[in-house]
């Protein structure tokens, strides 16, 4: 089981993690008052404030060291006097539990308003601590040495960071730290044996418990309460030091400046991350972000290679292509009258003023269409497959193989305690806990429910709207291009029918940052009136709030150009109508696929260009604002901890929203890859600078975040499963019904009479008849013509047969080569796939027998100090011990052999 005595004190510090703290494990309140008493006397004597660093991360004793910073203004209003008998309280229970304070007078600071309470914690409360959360320390140097340079290694040897940025620590065997086994660990300086890291995630968890009062009968406890009560107007640990010049002595080695030098950087686009200094520096929950954005960046890299070598297979035949010849010539194209797109207003046109268009639709919609869409099918299953691995690896190299979750995310909300009327017993810890009936929740439930079906509706319905915005804009594009002379040349690429998609898009851009700006703050109020009971409930709840309407927001408008539109038009004189009033919108006769290419364009492009604005932008002009609005007084010591307090703060859900970012692009790159094969290479481009981004605002323009474990990237790795899933059967259907490629291959296979030159008559070959006379007199155009017919793409018997105008048997040959196409890639992907992770290990071999090497030697090494210490207990020497233990066995072996 372990050692006896580390169970006593595991178990004996369980109380201060699952219920109301019990501070009588520290030194008596009275011997502690005494102490800092002397240590204000020392600081009032020997300390000139005028005379410290700007930079110290120090007490004014420049000895302790400064691990967390409150803050707060005081202010005049009626629960003035409330919040400062709080902050008494909760600072006296603080000093209860071994941590020292020291306050900034208000009239020492920049804007003479902030109090600043400086946080430092000793020895004795960071061993306790660091036992209760179970934290890792090193007991030996590891002898596992690191993996080996490959002969690629030494190519990529411009895009490698220097040995000691990448691993700025050596490599150790670790333990659970234990109080009782000091000596066990590699204590070499006390101040030093504590990453910061380490430290401030300690002081947070103080702070997260630490008891303010007793109001309305209940204990209040935890600085979250006191934030959102604006008791507190900040806190937060301090950055290392400034990132644009190194620290001087006595301040330790400046982590940030490293991290702004070598990561932090535009230029360094290039180079690989330093993983291990981001961990030590924010935490292993915000490293895993990084590590799993910079290998989703590599991954990206070998489909932006396949998808730029199909974009240049289709720019190279596009000239050559027999379809668009067809269409471009004049005695071809040239001679074939189509049948008006809108009704009255629009006349009848010829096929070849679509010629440009055609051979841009044949840039994304050609034969190596089929094969992007099934490479990508495999690639996004390597790519999670590889992930699984990349992520044990990480588990091992950060000491989270045994990692449980972290108690922070499972710590009871102050919102759920203060709204909880119930309490019951907790069938594992055997204490009284709050509880809340789930009817009483219900109501909140369905509450949240109807919202968020309401704005995905409201999604669906901007999308409608957008819709008939084209249908209504289209006969006006199509009218003004007609009578105007001067558009004759713009007319020859700028189609009615693109120039109505581009506005369309553009239009339909706006609408979704409108209602995702709205949403997301809809969507965090909506999420704490259903009460969540943990920091994780509530997590979990906002992602499949979050998830769910960005999906329909970002997606609805692909899916509709991918999957409906084009496919419900009718045919003419029997067209179908939105709203009895609007002509359904026809596809351009080369297909839909180059709309669908360009709405995917735009939102994609749109939404990463903005993105990446807001995010450089938006701290930068809060912090210039905030600092304008602080500097009062020029001339007083502008210090490191207000330095800090003028920066943004990251927020707990910081991360959550770049995940979510990151995951809708995903679906931009998988959903709908098979229309635009560019947009691997778009979100590589897009990665390479969102990680530079992220990397300058954490480390430039935020305060710095409590440190936190994770050893995945949690629920989202679900999330992606289920779009990979999804992308086989989407990008499946988009070849099919999107895609021109099926008709081609039926046509070329089954209706082709041209044995040199297979395809040629494919564009009369898709165009059905249609008599003009036909026509209802509300829909045809007024002027009359001189020719008696008009083209329309389907596949439809003409005017003159006897099943006129039903269809005909090609279009059922043509359906049934479209579902056979998707039932045969489904399952030929689905099959690679499930091979592939069939035969992919989770867990690589190496990192397998790496574990097992670190266990062995963990073992080996705490037997051998037990061994020690026993020896020293009993007083004996060796020779003594070794035959003690050897007649043991004997008898042991005996035992055995006789049963």
């Amino acid at each position: 089981m372990g050692d006896p005595n580390l169970l006593e004190v595991l178990a004996e510090e369980g109380k201060i993690a699952h219920k109301d703290i019990d501070y009588s494990f520290q030194m008596s309140e009275q011997s502690l008052s005494s102490r800092e008493t002397s240590f204000l006397i020392n600081e009032e004597t020997m300390f000139q404030r005028n005379q410290q660093s700007k930079d110290s991360i120090f007490f004014r004793d420049g000895i302790r060291q400064i691990d967390f910073v409150l803050s707060y203004v005081d202010d005049i209003k009626k629960d003035s006097e409330l919040k400062a008998e709080r902050r008494k309280e909760f600072e006296k229970n603080l000093r209860k539990t071994g941590l020292e304070l020291e306050i900034e007078d208000k009239r020492d600071s920049e804007d003479g308003r902030t109090y600043f309470v400086k946080i430092h914690a000793p020895w004795e409360v960071l061993v306790t601590y660091a036992e209760v959360l179970g934290i890792k320390m090193p007991i030996k140097e590891s002898d596992i040495p690191r993996p080996k340079h490959t002969p690629i290694s030494y190519v990529l040897g411009p895009v490698r960071l220097p040995q000691n940025v990448k691993y700025p620590h050596p490599e150790y065997f670790t333990a659970q730290f234990s109080r009782h086994r000091q000596e066990l660990f590699l204590i070499e300086d006390q101040a030093t044996f504590f990453p910061s890291s380490s430290r401030n995630r300690i002081v947070y968890y103080i702070l997260s418990r630490c008891p303010f009062g007793i109001e309305d009968g209940k204990k209040r406890f935890g600085i979250e309460r006191l934030l959102t009560s604006n008791t507190y107007s900040s806190a937060y640990p301090l950055h290392d030091g400034q990132y644009w010049k190194p620290s001087e002595p006595p301040n330790p080695a400046n982590e940030r400046y490293i991290l702004r030098k070598n990561w932090a950087r535009f230029s360094y686009f290039y180079k690989e991350q330093p993983l291990d200094l981001i961990k030590n520096y924010y935490g292993e929950k915000i490293g895993i972000y990084f590590v799993f954005l910079g290998y989703y960046t590599e991954m990206l890299f070998f489909a932006a290679i396949v998808g730029l070598a199909c974009f240049i297979y289709g720019l190279l035949s596009m000239e050559h292509n027999a379809c668009s010849m067809e269409i471009c010539d004049p005695e071809i194209g040239g001679q074939m009258i189509m049948c008006p797109l809108c009704d009255q207003v629009c006349d009848y046109w010829r096929l070849n003023s679509t010629c440009l268009a055609s051979k841009f639709s044949h840039l994304f919609d050609n034969e190596s269409t089929v094969f992007f869409a099934i490479f990508m099918g495999i690639w996004v299953t390597l790519f999670l497959e590889f992930w699984k691995q990349r992520q044990a690896r990480l588990e091992y190299e950060w000491d989270l193989v045994d990692f449980e979750e972290e108690q922070q995310q499972l710590q009871l909300r102050p919102e759920f305690e203060a709204m909880c009327k119930h309490r019951k017993l907790n069938a594992v810890t055997k204490e009284m806990e709050p509880y809340m009936p789930l009817y009483t929740r219900i109501p909140w439930y369905c509450f949240s429910g109807a919202t968020v079906t309401l704005w995905m509706s409201l999604v669906v319905t901007s999308m409608v709207a957008v819709i008939v915005y084209r249908l209504s804009v289209f006969a006006t594009f199509a009218s003004f291009m007609e009578s105007d002379a001067s558009l004759k040349q713009v007319k020859s690429f700028l189609t009615p029918q693109i120039a109505t998609s581009l506005t369309g898009s553009c239009l339909n851009f706006i609408v979704i940052l409108i209602l995702n700006f709205f949403y997301e703050r809809i969507s965090a109020w909506i999420t704490k009136m259903e009460i969540p009971r943990t920091y994780q409930e509530y997590e979990s709840s906002l992602t499949l709030k979050m998830f769910l309407f960005q999906f329909v927001n970002f997606y609805s408008a692909c899916f509709y150009v991918a999957f409906f539109k084009g496919k419900f038009v009718g045919y003419p004189g029997e067209y179908t109508y939105l709203f009895n009033e609007w002509r359904g919108e026809e596809c351009d006769p080369g297909g839909c696929l180059i709309e669908l290419t360009t709405q995917l364009t735009i939102i994609m492009t749109g939404k990463q260009i903005f993105g990446n604005v807001k995010e450089a932008i938006y701290p930068l002009a809060l912090n210039w604002w905030r600092r304008r609005k602080a500097r009062t007084n020029s001339e007083k010591l502008y210090s490191r901890w207000e330095q800090d307090h003028d920066l943004e703060s990251f927020g707990p859900l910081g991360l959550f929203y770049e995940y979510l970012e990151t995951v809708i692009q995903f679906g931009f790159v998988t959903l709908f890859v098979a229309s635009f094969p560019l947009a691997p290479l778009l979100a590589l481009i897009n990665n390479i600078v969102e990680i530079r981004v992220d990397a300058w605002k954490l480390t430039t323009q935020y305060r710095r975040t409590v440190a936190s474990k994770a050893h995945s990237i949690g629920v989202w790795q679900d999330i992606l499963y289920g779009m990979a899933v999804l992308s086989v059967a989407t990008n499946a259907f988009i070849v099919a019904f999107t895609s021109d490629i099926i008709p081609r291959l039926v046509y070329y296979y089954a209706y082709s009479t041209n044995a040199t030159q297979p395809m040629r008559g494919y564009v009369n070959n898709s165009l059905s008849v249609f008599l003009i006379a036909d026509f209802p007199n509300h829909t045809a155009p007024s002027e009359t013509r001189d020719f008696i017919t008009c083209r329309y793409r389907d596949y439809r018997h003409p005017p003159d047969d006897e099943n006129k105008y039903f269809h005909n048997m090609q279009f059922w040959h043509v359906l049934a080569a479209k579902m056979t196409f998707i039932i045969v890639m489904e399952h030929v992907v689905f099959l690679v796939k499930f091979l592939l992770a069939w035969m992919i290990p989770d867990v690589p071999k190496d990192v397998v027998e790496r574990i097992k090497r670190e266990k062995l030697m963990t073992i080996k090494i705490l037997h051998d100090f037990e061994l020690n210490k026993l020896k020293e207990n009993l007083g004996i020497n060796s020779d003594e011990l070794a035959k003690h233990v050897m007649i043991e066995e004997n008898k042991a072996q005996l035992a055995k052999s006789t049963i």
